[in-house]
């Protein structure tokens, strides 16, 4: 597919002119008054969980601030573990100038222990001119911004193959029970609905926000996120059952249960738009495209589309968001280019050139809608935005990593646990307050 080159238009001075030195939007690089780029020799390290494409295309990001500023990048790949490998780096006297955090609670672990320095007030006053509060509120921890959200999903998504649902003769559903309806007609023409990740237990965490935000509303969404109820609250366990109507049903599931468990995410994917289709449809964030797109040449929009998930009962439709917040370490070495980095960040013009590759949604405001390369990534990201701060961040990433973000442990053990029995809502409810209560109050103590 071509991709499409996008200019910005200018932007405000405040979130153009870094630090170093006021430039056009788009325009030229920032130079001293010699005519030298003010941060030449430079090198900044940036830490974050990004491999393969999407490294490829952030690289394309920082390449850009080498252009304008001089300064080179390096880019570190943590793995999912970044609290760990980000610890002992500064441990060990090599800590990185920036860390794109993938999850609002090691934001506020960083914080608590001291790593992280405040942004500036540039950046900040960039954030309050555009993006919504919610997402200045995720990054800051006692009222100090200390996160600035570059990368962000919409994960109130749902993809289908168009051909699989024109096959059962329904339409993409406008509310979760007639989403289970179309489910089951599809599963009687011969394919089965969904296809589930259970083996990657955070697509399940994803499965129940999605209901509980929408069946329970954003004000007990926000309790839960915070344990301010316990996860035996009849909301949590009335939540648990409507999951356990698609999970208790065989048919409805590629493979059954003990398929789902045995499929990670990229799996999923391939089950619904890979050469043989296992499944109709399949739940995830507006990235599912992006496999759809690169690994199996679908074309997006046209045999590979989205329904946005549907209100459940008489609840509102949810839009439930994760991302990637950029932080500055106290002990990185190179303090001038990276809290220039992250003004740079809060651009509507760094977030155009990911957004011109694909794979990428900015909750920055500013940024034009043309920016993004297809007509169906533009309506997820539109989507996101028009929620304003009715947007929740994804509700395990706001959790004590032991609790929301530990592969086998934890909430994405318990609910894979769930997927093999749903039989019993209240025992997985009590099973997931029994090991928030423990990792919340490690936390607490640390």
């Amino acid at each position: 597919m071509m991709r499409r080159r996008f200019t910005t238009v200018c932007c405000s001075a405040v979130t153009v002119a870094l630090a170093l030195g006021a430039t056009a939007c788009g325009g030229g690089p920032v130079t001293k008054a010699d005519g030298g780029k003010e941060l030449a020799g430079q090198t900044l390290t940036i830490a974050g969980v990004w491999s393969g494409a999407e490294q490829k295309n952030f690289q394309k990001v920082l390449d850009t601030f080498t252009e304008k500023t001089g300064a080179k990048t390096r880019f570190v790949s943590t793995g999912d573990n970044v609290s760990t490998v980000v610890g002992s780096k500064i441990e060990g006297g090599n800590a990185p100038d920036v860390v794109m955090v993938p999850q609002v609670g090691v934001l506020q672990q960083f914080a608590k222990q001291n790593w992280l320095k405040p942004l500036s007030d540039r950046t900040e006053k960039a954030v309050d001119a555009n993006y919504a509060p919610v997402w200045k509120n995720y990054g800051s921890v006692d009222g100090k911004l200390y996160g600035l959200y570059f990368k962000a999903s919409n994960k109130s998504t749902v993809w289908y193959s168009p051909a699989a649902l024109d096959q059962a003769g329904v339409k993409p559903p406008t509310t979760y029970e007639e989403m289970l309806t179309v489910g089951r007609t599809v599963a009687d023409s011969g394919l089965p609905a969904f296809a589930v990740a259970g083996e990657d237990g955070w697509t399940l965490t994803d499965w129940f926000e999605n209901i509980y935000l929408s069946q329970a509303g954003p004000q007990k969404y926000d309790q839960l996120a915070k344990h301010e109820i316990k996860w035996t609250d009849p909301t949590v366990v009335e939540a648990l059952k409507t999951l356990g109507t698609l999970f208790s049903d065989d048919k409805m599931l590629a493979g059954g249960r003990n398929g789902a468990l045995s499929t990670d995410f990229p799996g999923s994917v391939e089950k619904v738009f890979g050469p043989k289709p296992e499944a109709g449809m399949v739940y995830e964030g507006d990235f599912v495209a992006g496999i759809a797109k690169d690994e199996f040449g679908r074309k997006i929009g046209e045999d590979a589309t989205f329904f946005s998930f549907p209100p459940v009962g008489k609840g509102d439709a949810p839009v439930v968001s994760g991302g990637d917040a950029a932080v500055v370490l106290k002990d990185g070495k190179n303090q001038k280019a990276a809290m220039a980095f992250m003004e740079f960040l809060a651009t509507p013009e760094a977030a155009s050139v990911w957004a011109s590759e694909g794979g990428f949604i900015s909750p920055n405001k500013g940024l034009d809608l043309g920016a993004y390369g297809d007509t169906t990534l533009r309506a997820t990201a539109k989507s996101l935005i028009d929620a304003g701060d009715t947007v929740r961040f994804d509700m395990s990433d706001q959790a004590p990593a032991a609790f929301g973000g530990t592969k086998g442990a934890g909430e994405w053990k318990i609910l894979q646990d769930f997927l093999r029995d749903p039989s019993n809502p209240t025992a997985t409810a009590a099973a997931l307050e029994a090991a928030a209560a423990k990792a919340y109050r490690t936390a607490n103590q640390g």
